[in-house]
């Protein structure tokens, strides 16, 4: 009886080439597995679906977990205002711990011996997918072919070519990840320090000109509806995607530390996350307290750099959503954000919580709330500290 592999197939070259590997090399048979975490249309997941079976899959299962997704990571980088280095919403390396994760399962409940991934060598993908490979099917035999064989992308096209397969490979110049959360463009010109990726690198084009205004209205901290619409913040987030992106909103280089060491670069266009960060930090501002805000920063800089490293299923990571959840509480309102090509801008926000309240004063003009009276003491107890400490240092100043 043949070896049976699950393989998490996203339909790219890497995985594409993987499935005739694993059957004619290692004489396995090819159960694969397409983990929809978006970035797909019904239309495209049929084909990719087809695709594998024309490749030599024994059976092709896709199973949509957006909605898991989103409630178990997405909504907390939204609590969170998470931007890795300040840049990058996360948009490929939050998603990989649930497609890797889902694989395991299935693997698991289908009695596979092996679980196969496409990732290279030199990347975070292989330490994310080994990672909760070895936490939740120990058991389960991994296998990682690119990896093992160092083998480039020219060679993999010679190999399926020479198989017969003639399948378009037109976008290989640039490593493409689609997925609800934005995505990442890796080529070329991301591989030095310097350079820049071309406008026919992103999956949307720049094609709208002037400006919009959208209104997005939060709840608790979730998106829950767009210009007066209610819609589930799915909805919201696909919406956003649909009507920013042909701006060119959203496109941005990430240089950061990878798990395995190395400084890299890569592209990505994620117009919904960045708005939708952005605008949310926004009525934070107005409705949060300074500590809140502060903590919040600190433990979502945390929450961030763990789950870009592979580390979402460490308990703390739930201490952590729980602190974030907590905060919550009062991030209701809405965000007006004008787009304009390449960029947007925030209009300011209304909330039933905003602190920034005239009742008790306006900034720089005046207040109700206190006198200048009373800052002229303030200001003498607020010196005090600091007062005492450079008067001895003058006092013993050599």
């Amino acid at each position: 009886m043949k070896s049976k592999v699950v393989l998490a197939y996203s339909g790219g070259l890497d995985t594409s080439f993987c499935i005739p590997y694993l059957k004619q090399e290692k004489k396995m048979e090819v159960h694969t597995l397409l983990v929809n975490t978006g970035g797909f249309s019904p239309k495209e997941v049929s084909a990719l679906s087809q695709k594998a079976l024309d490749l030599g899959a024994a059976s092709h299962k896709s199973i949509d977990i957006r909605e898991t997704y989103y409630t178990r990571c997405i909504r907390y980088l939204i609590f969170g205002n998470v931007l890795k280095n300040n840049t990058y919403p996360l948009s490929v390396s939050s998603e990989r711990a649930f497609q890797a994760m889902t694989v395991a399962d299935y693997a698991r409940r289908i009695g596979a011996h092996a679980i196969a991934h496409g990732s290279t060598g030199a990347g975070n993908d292989q330490v994310r997918f080994d990672y909760f490979i070895h936490v939740m099917a120990p058991e389960i035999q991994l296998i990682a072919p690119i990896r093992e064989l160092r083998i480039s992308r020219k060679e993999e096209m010679d190999y399926l070519k020479n198989l017969g397969f003639e399948f378009s490979w037109e976008k290989s110049r640039y490593s493409i990840n689609q997925g609800i959360w934005g995505t990442s463009i890796g080529g070329a010109e991301t591989l030095s320090s310097l350079g820049e990726l071309p406008e026919e690198a992103y999956p949307v084009q720049c094609t709208k000109t002037g400006t919009e205004v959208l209104t997005i209205g939060f709840s608790g901290g979730e998106p829950i509806s767009l210009n007066g619409i209610a819609m589930d913040p799915l909805q919201v987030i696909e919406k956003i995607h649909e009507i920013a992106a042909p701006y060119g909103i959203g496109r941005d280089i990430h240089v950061g530390d990878t798990i395995i060491g190395l400084k890299g670069r890569v592209g990505f266009e994620a117009a919904a996350p960045m708005i939708l960060i952005k605008a949310h930090h926004l009525l934070e501002k107005h409705v949060l307290g300074k500590w809140q805000l502060y903590w919040k920063e600190q433990l979502a800089n945390w929450y961030g750099m763990m789950l870009h490293e592979a580390q979402y299923l460490d308990p703390v990571m739930r201490n952590i959503e729980d602190f974030l959840e907590n905060t919550q509480k009062r991030v209701t309102g809405e965000v007006s954000v004008r787009l304009h090509p390449r960029t947007f801008t925030l209009a300011g926000c209304t909330s039933p919580f905003d602190l920034m309240n005239p009742a008790f004063g306006q900034y720089g003009e005046g207040t109700a709330a206190f006198t200048g009276e009373d800052v002229a003491g303030f200001t003498r107890i607020y010196s005090l500290p600091v007062k005492i400490y450079q008067s001895l240092v003058h006092e013993h100043k050599d």
